[in-house]
């Protein structure tokens, strides 16, 4: 019996998110062979939506194939960090101003909800500070409406967190500290509630300024 196309799209965007979060997170380390058959009775599914995944994310630059060889998660290189940044500095600012501008009741709603998360965890708590704030980016990416905005922000926010991890990683005496990013972010998304698009953007650049400052401080 075949699997309805719809299914094997549904396992492969899981395979995908699982394997993406495994290689932003260094669960598989840079340079780290991954293997198909492994991954796919880890995940319990079968070759093919893990190969998709893997398409995808060398779309993405987490993975690398090459021939004859394998695939493996891709190198990182640190000097890559200020081109990452530069591009997210222009279009996640403008993307923050595009969500005020087009937030509607249920995005304020969930936006409020995110600013009581980020008032209620310790300032310390680095892993639950940085899964809300993908969460919080991954909200204001879709609140801009534009679904080719919020796939290319994505793409280079997990590029950037990689970064992060690597960083927090090598040097674990030196992880900066994270309590201003609570403070903007909700600033951010207090912005977003009430439609001040200029000041969503404002505060989006500080933000992603500040990000980039930290992690060069550890770098």
């Amino acid at each position: 019996m075949s699997v309805p196309a719809a299914s094997g799209e549904l396992l492969a965007d899981r395979a995908y998110a699982e394997l993406r979060d495994r290689i932003v997170t260094l669960a598989i380390p840079p340079g780290a062979p991954i293997n198909e058959d492994a991954l796919g009775r880890d995940l319990e599914m079968g070759r093919t939506p893990v190969r998709e995944a893997i398409k995808r994310l060398a779309l993405e630059r987490l993975v690398t194939v090459f021939p004859r060889r394998g695939t493996f998660a891709s190198e990182i290189n640190i000097t890559d960090l200020a081109a990452i940044y530069e591009v997210r500095m222009r279009i996640e600012s403008w993307a923050s101003r595009l969500a005020a501008e087009r937030v509607t009741e249920p995005d304020r709603v969930e936006a409020r909800a995110l600013s009581a998360e980020l008032a209620a965890v310790a300032g310390d708590d680095y892993e639950a500070l940085l899964t809300l704030d993908r969460r919080v980016h991954r909200f204001v990416y879709r609140c801009a409406k534009n679904a080719f905005l919020a796939e290319t922000l994505d793409q280079y926010h997990n590029l950037s967190l990689r970064i992060l991890h690597v960083a927090m990683k090598r040097y674990p005496a030196l992880t900066p500290r994270l309590e201003s990013v609570v403070h903007e972010q909700r600033t951010v998304l207090d912005a977003i509630v009430r439609g001040d698009g200029e000041e969503a953007e404002r505060v989006a650049i500080a933000h992603i300024d500040n990000f980039e400052r930290a992690i060069r401080e550890v770098i």
